[in-house]
């Protein structure tokens, strides 16, 4: 039985539900997550990937990226993504680097 997309970008997220520790943290209080995708698209891959990085660290800033595309208290940067087509479409792996505002 294969898993939902959304289910799989959850599981691949880095850090789910464990927070980030502070020695994870660099001094300026920035940490990098990754995590990976899978969509019939492109774009939806990238979107599953990005909230999946969200859900690793905060749950409010997902629920707020959602509701209105914001992430108060965080400065997100997608550094790279990287997205192969096979399988169930497209996945996606996205990197961020998240930095406390």
């Amino acid at each position: 039985m294969r898993k939902p997309a959304a289910l799989i970008a959850l599981i691949m997220g880095a850090g789910l539900l464990a927070g980030t520790p502070a020695s994870a943290q660099g001094k300026d209080g920035c940490f990098n997550k990754a995590a990976q995708g899978t969509n019939t698209d492109e774009a939806g891959a990238k979107f599953q990937a990005f909230e999946a990085i969200l859900q690793s660290f905060d749950w409010g800033a997902w629920a707020s990226w959602i509701s209105n595309k914001t992430t108060p208290g965080y400065k997100i940067t997608t550094t790279s993504s990287r997205c192969t087509k096979g399988g169930l479409g497209v996945t996606c792996v996205t990197q961020a680097k998240i930095c406390k505002a």
